[in-house]
């Protein structure tokens, strides 16, 4: 008599199908920095050079790093850029502050306002 493994078949499908939504979720949210520091990531495009935030490498107690969507094509999705520039401070890997350009592509959150923000989760950590 041959066994009929149809619902095993059926079982080892879903279970595949969980575990690439498992990966796939959690891949998408993930940090382009270091786990385990504080660190304000600039998202911008080649086509709006002119609106660069320029004071991001001035800003201390944390690193910065700079991703250019226009570039690398997958980051605007996979970070949820939707209008550049956009500034993200990450801590331990998680998004914690996100300030996004106007209307016109011009960031109006002030160095002041983001060096207070990393300050705010330096003193938390605390």
């Amino acid at each position: 008599m041959k066994k009929d493994y149809t619902t095993w078949k059926i079982f080892a499908g879903y279970v595949l199908i969980i575990l690439f939504m498992l990966v796939s979720s959690t891949a998408s949210g993930q940090s382009p920095c270091e786990d385990d520091e504080i660190c304000v990531v600039q998202f911008n495009a080649g086509f709006n050079e002119a609106n660069k935030v320029t004071w991001i490498g001035e800003l201390n107690e944390c690193s910065t790093k700079f991703i250019d969507i226009q570039k690398d094509t997958k980051a605007a999705g996979k970070y949820k850029i939707v209008v550049v520039p956009t500034i993200v401070i990450y801590n331990g890997g998680e998004e914690v502050a996100r300030f996004q350009a106007n209307i016109m592509m011009q960031m109006e959150a002030t160095k002041k306002e983001v060096q207070g923000k990393v300050d705010e989760i330096i003193m938390e950590d605390f």
